[in-house]
């Protein structure tokens, strides 16, 4: 009888740890994002498109423009710094305009221009032209405002500006608050429209072929270390105290019938 009871109660056991890992299997890995086929060729090399570097509709621009060749920004007798109204460049609106569906942008004093497809330095010269009509020896500036990548994975979700043509892949995480003690320094992968670039960056040789420069526009998602019986529990304690309290009672009433 004690040899028929404990058969009894061994097989509930192992129901219950074979549903446990059955669970646990599906549970701790349903959060781990862009998956990859094995035998999905993975390029180990990004193109750096020439248009992320330009103008693209949908950029919004700041626009500053100056007189006497920009010599405001410089300011080389520190007349300005020194005069009666120093919070008077506060009282300036910083704007952002839009670059539209057509190419252009509306802009203060010369209306639309099209700007798509250029560069900011050639942007710059162009707009320093059609200024000279209203102002002498202008200097214009232009910056995007809108430039940026997306951080996913164990740091959480994060935009990062880029402020920065020549920014790096390891700058960017650095921006993000680095790779914390949950994320997986050797599995960093790098999304940049069709393209996937997997960039490790546990070892020194790993670091030197994967900090590549990253685009804006760029997804970069640093995958989480699993820690599957913690995740489990975490996911599924409430059916796993139901599953025990089950099998407590049927334990009991075999145990009472015999």
């Amino acid at each position: 009888m004690d040899i028929f009871f404990s058969m009894r109660s061994n097989s509930a056991i192992l129901i219950l740890l074979t549903g446990l890992s059955l669970f646990n299997c599906k549970s701790y890995k349903q959060n781990i994002l862009f998956k990859t086929d094995e035998a999905t060729e993975i390029a180990q090399t990004l193109s750096s498109e020439d248009s992320n570097k330009k103008i693209q509709i949908g950029d919004y621009l700041e626009l500053e423009v100056f007189t006497k060749f920009g010599e405001k920004i410089i300011d080389p007798d520190y007349e300005l710094a020194t005069s009666t109204n120093p919070n008077s460049e506060k009282l300036r609106p910083k704007l952002k305009y839009l670059v539209r569906n057509d190419g252009s942008a509306k802009l203060p004093m010369i209306g639309d221009v099209y700007l798509e497809g250029i560069t900011l330095n050639e942007a710059e010269e162009l707009l320093q032209a059609e200024y000279e009509e209203f102002y002498h020896n202008t200097f214009v500036n232009l910056n995007f405002l809108n430039k940026r990548v997306i951080i996913l994975g164990s740091p959480g979700g994060k935009v990062v500006p880029i402020d920065n043509e020549n920014t790096r892949l390891v700058e960017v995480i650095a921006l993000a608050d680095g790779i914390d003690n949950f994320g997986n320094g050797h599995n960093i992968r790098v999304l940049r429209g069709d393209q996937v670039f997997i960039a490790d960056l546990s070892t020194i040789e790993g670091y030197q072929k994967g900090n590549i420069l990253v685009e804006p526009g760029d997804i970069i998602y640093i995958e989480p270390i699993r820690r599957p019986f913690s995740e489990f529990m975490r996911d599924n304690g409430p059916v796993v105290a139901s599953v025990a309290s089950v099998i407590s009672l049927v334990v009991l009433l075999i145990s009472v019938n015999n």
